[in-house]
């Protein structure tokens, strides 16, 4: 049987439903597995403390790698150590929200390989909301903390002249930055539909693009910030943001307006995502076929 048309008819009641309800009913599908999730990893918990424990601090020796650095120099790309900080910290945390919401997208790949996508297509709930909230970790939440602590740090070290402008722009960097990520994670599923095996694509956009962001755009070549500017828009996160905060000129000489676009760019970005993801879900063949 074709798994397109399976899937199809498997969700044809839900389906028929207006969009409002599919999305409250896909929010609340989303919420009852993360809460099984919950319990199942609350029933151990020194485990999963040991767990988060741990994932903040893998993570975290990243940023100890940019402090080895600034032990030899004063500034990297004519940032100062500070600014770094709030880059770093800005995207750490925007990736770390989406990866605890998100991160189980690349297991979908797997899915798709083994067929065991088929018993999420004949629940009629949104088959978006059951990948995403399958296998929830909380031990996610270490990255999480791990970058909320390097952004404080970088606030409250920073050189900025404050204006309630500059104050407004950080809530929606954050909130712009998990969305854009969230929408990294949705395409690239959406991707793996096509190429079975394709989890490493999806992260070097998703980890690749984390690690690329916690450095200034001054020290990588203008072809590649134009790319992350105007191709794959991870400029949005927080290089266009942060730089607005840190007084800097925003690169490929865009205005100092286009900083508070990052919710904007990021709801488009998750549209997009989304119509990926419907398109992806259709080609789906059924191991069975």
């Amino acid at each position: 049987m074709a798994g397109g048309r399976s899937a199809d008819w498997s969700q044809e009641a839900f389906a028929r439903r207006g969009w409002p309800r599919r999305f409250g009913e896909g929010v609340r599908a989303y919420g009852l597995i993360v809460a099984m999730w919950l319990r199942s990893t609350m029933a151990y918990r020194a485990s999963f403390a040991m767990a988060a424990l741990g994932n903040f601090a893998a993570t975290a020796f990243d940023f100890v790698t940019i402090l080895l650095m600034f032990a030899h120099v004063d500034r990297l790309g004519g940032y100062g150590l500070s600014e770094i900080a709030l880059l770093y910290g800005a995207s750490g945390t925007a990736f770390g929200l989406a990866d605890l919401l998100m991160g189980s997208m690349d297991r979908l790949g797997r899915r798709v390989r083994d067929g065991t996508l088929d018993t999420l297509l004949v629940r009629p709930v949104p088959v978006l909301a059951q990948v995403a909230a399958d296998r929830f970790a909380l031990r996610r939440l270490g990255r999480v903390l791990q970058g909320v602590l390097v952004l404080g740090y970088g606030l409250a070290t920073v050189d900025v002249e404050w204006t309630v402008l500059k104050v407004a722009v950080v809530p929606l960097m954050l909130l712009g930055g998990a969305g854009l990520f969230g929408a990294l994670f949705v395409a690239g599923a959406a991707f793996q539909f096509v190429a079975n095996d394709a989890s490493q694509v999806q992260n070097s956009f998703t980890y690749g693009g984390n690690t690329l962001l916690q450095y200034p755009p001054s020290v990588f070549a203008k072809e590649l910030v134009r790319g992350v500017v105007f191709v794959v828009p991870l400029a949005f996160v927080n290089w266009l943001p942060a730089l607005y905060v840190l007084g800097r000129p925003l690169p490929v000489g865009l205005p100092g307006w286009v900083a508070f676009l990052s919710p904007v760019v990021a709801v488009g970005c998750c549209l997009l995502a989304g119509l990926a993801w419907r398109a992806g879900l259709r080609t789906y063949r059924s191991t069975g076929s």
